[in-house]
């Protein structure tokens, strides 16, 4: 019984000093007072109890102050913490920041965190400029001629636009529209190949970075390819167009020719049917005449003579048959 009660108390003795280490840190209030930070037992204590993990925190302190950041205090990094900001990247941003000659302030640097921006990165990119290749970029300049150019847009974090500033795809969209209307004024294709630095000095003249998380420095042409003729494409197509145009008129034409003979053939036929109507009544009309007595023997027969003699003059008129050749 002696031997496991023994056993109980030290199993109690170490849970307890786990605890006890765990909620006073000394270990860490020791490395923070040896590195000249000045943060109370306490304190540590209390970041226990508020869900603060102490050692981010110390240890972000001793970065800063070891950098000569003195301004960056315990409450404000506490803060930024709850927050669900990152509070190592802040304050290597801020070391990176202060060698690096930038003004860049503590609630700066943590708005820029908040926003959801590696501020880390961004200084990192103030300091080393980064270079975006834009997309293949196609305009068409005044002779018709298609252009695809590619370009490099070198580009430099701006600190102060970070929060609520474009970002990279803005940059790219404003310099590919630059690039189109660059080429698009330009008279000739020939000029644009000539000259490409005219496209770069054209779209830096715009200020494309207005508003943007971004200094645009420089936007070099790395590549530019001739493409189609969209001129002469567009000449083939309104030809093409005419043509059909001038073919659906022939056309009309032809139908309104088409249905002005087939009117005119039917009125023909309508006259001729009237004609013979009117031959047909002729004899009724003579023999009414004879039984009136206003036609004589001697009218019958020279109206005879008459039809005979312009039977005669009509077949003179018609020329002659082909006569089949004799045999040999």
């Amino acid at each position: 019984m002696e031997i496991h009660f023994l056993l109980a108390m030290i199993v109690g003795i170490v849970i307890m000093a786990i605890v006890i280490l765990y909620y006073v840190p000394f270990l860490m209030w020791f490395s923070a007072c040896v590195s000249g930070v000045r943060i109370s037992l306490l304190q540590l204590i209390l970041m226990r109890i508020r869900k603060v993990p102490p050692g981010v925190i110390v240890q972000a302190m001793i970065e800063a102050h070891k950098a000569g950041l003195a301004q960056i205090r315990r409450d404000e990094l506490e803060a930024h913490f709850l927050a669900g900001g990152h509070v190592r990247s802040v304050v290597h941003a801020l070391v990176s920041a202060n060698k690096a000659n930038i003004d860049l302030s503590f609630q700066m640097a943590t708005a820029i965190d908040l926003a959801g921006r590696d501020v880390f990165e961004a200084v990192q990119m103030s300091v080393n400029p980064k270079v975006i290749d834009t997309p293949p970029v196609t305009a068409v300049a005044k002779d018709g001629i298609q252009l695809i150019a590619k370009a490099r847009v070198t580009v430099r974090a701006n600190i102060k636009q970070l929060v609520g500033g474009a970002g990279e795809e803005t940059v790219l969209a404003r310099v590919g529209e630059g690039i189109v209307s660059s080429i698009g004024s330009s008279d000739s294709h020939k000029t644009v190949l000539e000259n490409p630095d005219s496209i770069s000095k054209v779209v830096l003249s715009k200020g494309l970075d207005a508003g943007t998380a971004f200094e645009i420095l420089s936007i070099d042409i790395a590549d530019i390819d001739i493409g189609k003729n969209i001129g002469a494409g567009l000449q083939i197509d309104q030809a093409q167009a005419d043509k059909n145009i001038a073919q659906a008129k022939a056309e009309e034409r032809r139908a309104m020719a088409v249905a002005l003979e087939q009117e005119m053939k039917a009125k023909a036929q309508e006259a001729r049917a009237k004609v013979i109507e009117a031959e047909a009544e002729v004899p009724k009309a003579m023999a009414e005449a004879f039984r009136n007595g206003n036609l004589g023997v001697m009218d019958y027969v020279k109206y005879r003579n008459i039809e005979a003699d312009t039977a005669m003059r009509e077949s003179i008129a018609k020329p002659a048959a082909a006569k089949p050749k004799p045999k040999e």
